[in-house]
């Protein structure tokens, strides 16, 4: 039994907290200062370009007529009161895998503010070369994508400490 919660995984989510901040602090000074698909250079193939995603990823049923965002902003929770639960059966010494749930939350917890607030996901992150252009995205999808690739390195990294687990 565990004595109390900074033994768990739940120490880590102050890691969730600054995502959260830095991506509803990033998604308001776009909004303050850009207008709706303005685009400014910030370095060579990357540019700030203020963009409203009414679906998810890659604008994935953007085009559904509105349902889609109570589904997404339901996932959204749902992963996060999932994740969160996960951090508290973990060890807080489980770094990497506190560190990526933690990420996922803090993305999530962003993204489906921007759902419940202003209707659509705020992105403004462009990447490109030459011509081609990565779909625009922003702080709290980072932290999801980052939070999923220490989930799956974790699974390469500690593959025989698992094995050791579930035989003991």
């Amino acid at each position: 039994m565990k004595t109390s919660l900074t033994s768990t995984g739940l120490r880590w989510l102050w890691l969730a907290v600054v995502v959260l901040v830095i991506d509803l602090g990033t998604k308001q000074w776009i909004m303050t200062h850009f207008m709706l698909h303005e685009t400014m250079a910030v370095v060579p193939s990357v540019n700030i370009f203020y963009a409203q995603n009414f679906g998810a990823a890659f604008s994935f049923l953007a085009d559904k007529g509105g349902w889609q965002r109570w589904l997404f902003a339901l996932i959204a929770l749902v992963i996060a009161i999932a994740l969160v639960s996960m951090m508290y059966r973990s060890d807080y010494r489980q770094r990497m895998s506190n560190c990526a749930y933690a990420l996922i939350i803090g993305g999530a917890l962003g993204n489906l503010s921007d759902r419940l607030v202003h209707g659509v996901v705020i992105d403004f992150i462009d990447v490109y070369v030459n011509e081609w252009h990565w779909p625009t995205f922003n702080v709290a999808d980072s932290a999801i994508c980052i939070g999923a690739v220490l989930i799956v390195l974790e699974g390469f990294l500690r593959p025989s400490d698992r094995a050791a687990k579930q035989k003991g």
